[in-house]
């Protein structure tokens, strides 16, 4: 097996904070590289969350709390991506005068675009209306698709290949904009077998492959000591379920999958950091601002995630869950790099 080694994480992804100005040209920098994928939530206020990417370019949003199709918006919102940053419009969802905000920053490989490195790639297609397979470049097989519809008003959908190998049945999704659990078997959104080291494959769904219908893709491929996806059974306890990443998590996303009603929910640390338990979280399903302060939810330690919380949203006692998390450098001044396989 070949490896490729991943000088620091932050090369990859990285969360950048600020606060809003109202004033167009409000550029930030310091992500370290220039985004291909930027994920920006209001924390202070009731507002949508935003998704922009370099396949589509900038001027093009989605919302992933919404099933809305695509919109546009050259100078208003997101006005380019930069070097070592973006820049920014007057619009309130990413810039309103002293609100707090957070975007999350992943590094594919410019309008390509798939970075086998990180393990991962955006891809654009054209549905079929008919099974079909849809190239994604990373050379391994992903753990993760994440799929919206662009010009039509179909859900955000999933495949965490993770669960659905559990559950021995590739067909089941999640919705990422809904508190559903994870979808009934024989669903056609997906075909029911694992992805491949070149395509994922995708059903007769409107939602995932509408005949002439436009759709996005995020597709991520698993990384040893950077990216980790899978799923878990909660116990109910606050000495709780401990999740080896082999890493310490930067972020994690996290959704119960055995019943419906729970939303998705992010944490990271340069939100939360003043150590453990973290406690802030942003609802990816709704429009809130963020929650979570004073809470005790879990530890990040060097190697995974401890639950130090009780409730159905991450540890409920026999609960299913899926998780997303991306690591924190592991690299410092002696420049010893972990490795990505």
């Amino acid at each position: 097996m070949a490896y490729t080694t991943i000088n620091k994480s932050t090369d990859y992804f990285n969360t950048k904070l600020y606060t809003g100005n109202g004033n167009t040209d409000h550029a930030q920098t310091g992500v370290g590289f220039q985004p291909d994928w930027t994920w920006i939530k209001d924390r202070s206020a009731a507002e949508s969350h935003f998704v922009f990417d370099a396949v589509r370019g900038h001027s093009k949003y989605i919302f992933p709390n919404g099933n809305n199709a695509e919109g546009t918006d050259a100078t208003g919102i997101l006005k380019s991506f930069d070097s070592d940053g973006f820049t920014l419009g007057t619009n309130d969802g990413v810039n309103k005068n002293s609100d707090n905000y957070v975007a999350w920053n992943w590094k594919a490989n410019g309008a390509g675009s798939a970075n086998t490195t990180s393990g991962f790639s955006i891809v654009k297609y054209t549905g079929t209306g008919s099974n079909a397979t849809v190239g994604h470049g990373l050379g391994v097989a992903p753990q993760v698709v994440l799929i919206k519809e662009l010009n039509g008003t179909n859900n955000w959908l999933m495949s965490h290949q993770p669960l659905s190998a559990s559950l021995g049945d590739y067909t089941r999704f999640l919705t990422l904009n809904s508190t559903g659990a994870v979808s009934g078997a024989g669903n056609v959104v997906f075909q029911n077998s694992a992805f491949t080291s070149s395509v994922f494959n995708v059903g007769t769904s409107a939602g995932s492959n509408g005949s002439g219908q436009n759709y996005i893709a995020y597709c991520f491929a698993e990384k040893a000591g950077y990216s980790k996806f899978g799923s878990y059974t909660g116990n109910g306890n606050v000495d709780g379920t401990f999740l080896y990443t082999g890493f310490k998590p930067a972020w994690i996303l996290f959704k119960e999958t055995s019943q419906s009603g729970q939303s998705w929910y992010i944490w990271d640390t340069k939100r939360d950091d003043n150590g453990n338990p973290l406690e802030e979280y942003i609802a990816v399903d709704s429009n809130g601002a963020e929650g979570g302060s004073g809470s005790t939810y879990m530890d990040y330690n060097s190697n995974g995630v401890k639950m130090r919380d009780t409730g159905t949203y991450l540890n409920g006692s026999g609960q299913t869950y899926v998780y997303m998390a991306f690591g924190q450098s592991l690299v410092g001044s002696n420049n010893v790099p972990c490795t990505a396989r």
